[in-house]
C-alpha cells in the first residue's frame, strides 16, 4: 500500500444547518418528533426556516461535520458531496474550504437546492432535525473523486446519503476503489431511522466492506433488529473488525479483536445542543486510528471532541481539537 495524502476522506449529504431554540409545545405544534431526524420536502423547510427564532445558518452534513473535526485535530482530511450552484451551495464550499479542507465535487445545476436542516434545539439540549435532502441525494459514481479515496488511508462513508439508489451504487463504488488500493473502509450508520429504510443494505454494506463502524445504541439494535445490546454487539463484531458504539452519558463501547472495552463520557458542566455529538466522537476516533492509537484512546479522543461540540450551539468545533486533545494529556 502507498503512501497517502489524505489521513480521512468522507463522502456524505452537503447540508447547511438553521439551529434555533425552541420549547416542546413548538415542536409539537408543528407535529415534529422530538429528538429526532424527519425528511422534508422543499415547502416544509422553506416554512420551518421562516419559523425559526434568531437562527444560527452553518455548513454541516454528518460526514462533513466529521472532516472538520478531523481537521481541527490536525489530520488531513478531504470531502466529496454533492451541493447546488446556489447561495447555500457557496457557504457550504466556502466554509468547508475554510478549514483546510479540499472539496470540489461539481455543484448541481438545473436542479433542486443545496440540502438544509432545519434543527430546533430545546433547553435540555436535544435536537430535533427536519431535513430537506435537496441536491445532496442526487450523489452519483460520476460524483466519486477516484483519485482521492486511492489518496486517503481512510474512507469515511455517511449513512444518511443511503436515501437514493443512486447514492448506494456510489458508496459500493467507493468502497470497492478504496479496498483495491490497500485502504481502509468506515462507515457511520448514522440514525436508526435511516437504518430501519435500509437494514439490508447496512447489512451488506457493514459485512461486505467496512473494517471500521461507527453507530449509537439505538442505531445498532435497529441493524440487528434486537433489543438485546450484548447480542447487537456481539453481532456487529462478528461483522467487522473496529466498531465504536456510543451510548450518550454512558459513555462508548469499543469492539476490536479482543474483549469489548466501556470507554467513559466526558464530563461537561452544561450541555447546550447535542447536534454533531456523534459526528465529532467520529472525528476522534477516526483520528487516533489514523496515528495508530489504542482502541480506547481512539475512544477518549472521540469523547473529548462530543464533550466540546455539545457545549456549543453548531455542529462543528469552536475550539481547537488539538489542544484540547494535548491539555487532556490524550496525545502529546
Amino acid at each position: 500500500m502507498s503512501s497517502a495524502r489524505f489521513d480521512v476522506v468522507g463522502i456524505g449529504n452537503a447540508i447547511v444547518d438553521v439551529l434555533a431554540v425552541a420549547d416542546d409545545a413548538f415542536l409539537a405544534g408543528l407535529g415534529i418528533e422530538k429528538d429526532a431526524m424527519q425528511l422534508i420536502e422543499e415547502p416544509r423547510a422553506q416554512q420551518l426556516t421562516g419559523l425559526a427564532r434568531n437562527p444560527v445558518i452553518t455548513s454541516g452534513g454528518s460526514g462533513a461535520n466529521t472532516v472538520a473535526g478531523l481537521a481541527s485535530f490536525g489530520a488531513s482530511a478531504g470531502y466529496i458531496g454533492k451541493i447546488a450552484e446556489d447561495e447555500l451551495g457557496h457557504q457550504f464550499m466556502r466554509e468547508m474550504m475554510a478549514t483546510g479542507v479540499p472539496f470540489h465535487t461539481r455543484p448541481l445545476t438545473g436542479g433542486p437546492a443545496t440540502a438544509r436542516s432545519i434543527i430546533f434545539v430545546t433547553d435540555d439540549g436535544h435536537r430535533s432535525m427536519n431535513t430537506f435532502l435537496g441536491a445532496s441525494v442526487l450523489f452519483s459514481k460520476d460524483d466519486v473523486d477516484v483519485q482521492m479515496i486511492r489518496d486517503s488511508a481512510i474512507l469515511y462513508l455517511e449513512g444518511y446519503l443511503f436515501d437514493k439508489e443512486e447514492a448506494k451504487a456510489a458508496f459500493v463504488h467507493a468502497a470497492e476503489t478504496a479496498k483495491a488500493a490497500g485502504r481502509k473502509v468506515s462507515v457511520t450508520l448514522s440514525d436508526s431511522f435511516c437504518v430501519d429504510r435500509h437494514r439490508a443494505s447496512f447489512r451488506q454494506l457493514v459485512k461486505g466492506y467496512a473494517d471500521i463502524v461507527f453507530a449509537n445504541e439505538a442505531e445498532l439494535l435497529s441493524l440487528y433488529e434486537t433489543s438485546d445490546f450484548d447480542a447487537a454487539l456481539g453481532a456487529l463484531q462478528a461483522d467487522c473488525a473496529v466498531a465504536a458504539v456510543t451510548r450518550s452519558a454512558k459513555g462508548s463501547v469499543v469492539i476490536g479483536d479482543g474483549a469489548p472495552i466501556a470507554v467513559p463520557a466526558e464530563p461537561v458542566i452544561k450541555v447546550v445542543d447535542t447536534t454533531g455529538a456523534g459526528d465529532q466522537y467520529a472525528a476522534g476516533f477516526l483520528f487516533g486510528i489514523a496515528r495508530g492509537l489504542p482502541l480506547a484512546t481512539c475512544a477518549h479522543l472521540g469523547h473529548v471532541a462530543a464533550a466540546e461540540v455539545i457545549s456549543h450551539f453548531g455542529p462543528r468545533p469552536e475550539q481547537s481539537y488539538k489542544a484540547l486533545a494535548e491539555k487532556a494529556g490524550v496525545v502529546a
